[in-house]
């Protein structure tokens, strides 16, 4: 994998889920009040090697048929988080690839990597997943795990740094990337 990440970047990861949209918003946030990029990052894998190899072909999507969910996935997500307009620059990419290294991969020299986690469980311990834990251990900038119940407006909005008619239209690509 390849450095691409440069410094006044937050890289956030996306996975379509609630948690991930909130660690999206949470990362817009910060961007604006410093002034960074986001780099939201869906990293995804063919699921043809966890078929049995019995399995009938007809069951097994294609490589190119899963590359096209994993993208609308990572565009859902962005157009329900960011809406029509914001003054922050979101670069979307969509990586083949195991999602803790693909993650390390593109932090790498970022301001920091956010991730969502579920909402606390009965016993208030917060839950972090299988990814955020390994990012946690093996990540070399900080690591942030943002609730599920993160509020969507931040004081910076509020304060109307993000409204009005100079506001601009999200700048958002999803680029494929292969290993």
């Amino acid at each position: 994998m390849t450095d691409i990440v440069t410094a006044g970047t937050i890289v956030v990861g996306v996975d379509g889920s609630e948690a991930s949209a909130s660690a999206l918003r949470w990362a817009t946030q910060q961007a604006r009040a410093l002034r960074a990029e986001v780099v939201a990052v869906h990293a995804w894998e063919p699921s043809g090697p966890r078929f049995a190899p019995y399995a009938p072909v007809s069951a097994r999507p294609s490589a190119e048929a899963e590359r096209d969910a994993a993208a609308r996935r990572l565009a859902d997500t962005l157009r329900e988080v960011l809406g029509k307009r914001t003054d922050v620059t979101v670069r979307a990419e969509l990586v083949e690839g195991p999602a803790v290294p693909v993650l390390l991969d593109r932090a790498r020299g970022a301001l920091l990597l956010a991730l969502g986690r579920a909402p606390r469980q009965w016993d208030d311990t917060p839950v972090l997943g299988a990814v955020g834990r390994e990012c946690l251990r093996h990540a070399l900038v900080p690591v942030v795990a943002v609730p599920v119940s993160c509020p969507a407006r931040p004081a910076v909005m509020a304060a109307g740094v993000g409204s009005g008619p100079r506001a601009r239209a999200p700048r958002t690509a999803v680029h494929a990337v292969s290993r």
